[in-house]
């Protein structure tokens, strides 16, 4: 699969978008363990009524752990590696981290079969095999065929068995790098508080609303770290992901935009350019 479906000889090829829902989004990042059911009602319809506007939409659909995984990762330390120290005590908290954002995802995937969106989480400790906190195995053929059927596969930040730290955490970010590099999107679509990357945060007075190569090194110091718990990187290291994915697939874009604005999601499916656009 290369990132493209031939429906028919006549017909256009799918899109295939690449969506992440991001976990300040869907939860409160500064409440441990709160989600916003409001919103993810008000985004799952809005991803439902994109797919039956948007025909050609192929879309793989991701999600952060907000203040489920995030809080229970900085307890337990659970990023930094699993197989040292006290074995029973940081296994336990491995495991914590896993039940705490499987219940996220059930959330997540309650509010989107409420609205008839046809998706199926593929949970990525079961698939995924990391070295020192980069996916280094991970077969794609169940997510090819559910997307292949017309489903939303379901994938998000989770908890990894490592082979150099013993296990440790993969952020949605982190698992679309790898879906990207194998199956070119053409799109990655990071939905979350902000109306748009920031030069100067945390002010939020200076807009940026583009980023290529060229510019990053100029604004990587104000984009500033993440809202509450987070335990894989502030806004700098997903702007930093995402242009080195936009340099390496070609033609692929990024946008980091404002899910918070009911309609700003359908709109983004759609094709409209809102928030910071990242391009090569």
């Amino acid at each position: 699969m290369t990132g493209v479906l031939i429906c028919g000889k006549n017909e256009p090829m799918d899109e295939l978008v690449l969506l992440k829902l991001g976990g300040s989004l869907i939860t409160d990042k500064t409440m441990p363990y709160t989600p916003r059911f409001d919103k993810l009602a008000e985004l799952s319809a809005q991803i439902s009524a994109a797919l039956r506007t948007t025909p050609n939409l192929s879309l793989v659909l991701g999600h952060g752990s907000g203040s489920f995984g995030h809080t229970a990762a900085k307890q337990h330390h659970t990023r930094d590696g699993v197989g040292t120290g006290e074995h029973r005590r940081y296994w336990q908290g491995f495991a914590e981290v896993w039940y705490q954002a499987s219940q996220l995802n059930r959330f997540v995937m309650d509010s989107l079969h409420n609205e008839e969106v046809p998706a199926l989480t593929l949970g990525p400790v079961s698939a995924v095999i990391a070295s020192d906190g980069k996916v280094s195995s991970w077969d794609l053929a169940p997510l090819k065929a559910a997307l292949a059927a017309g489903l939303v596969p379901v994938v998000h930040g989770d908890v990894i068995f490592d082979a150099a730290r013993g296990g440790t955490i993969l952020s949605t970010e982190d698992l679309f790098e790898h879906i990207a590099r194998l199956l070119r999107p053409q799109r990655i679509l990071l939905a979350g508080l902000e109306g748009a990357v920031w030069a100067d945060f945390p002010e939020c007075k200076i807009r940026v609303e583009k980023i290529t190569p060229a510019s990053f090194n100029g604004i990587k110091a104000g984009l500033g770290a993440a809202r509450g718990a987070d335990v894989t990187g502030g806004m700098e290291s997903k702007v930093r992901q995402m242009l080195a994915l936009a340099q390496e697939v070609p033609g692929l874009t990024a946008q980091i935009f404002s899910g918070e604005q009911p309609g700003n999601l359908q709109k983004v499916l759609a094709g409209e350019i809102l928030g910071t656009l990242i391009a090569a």
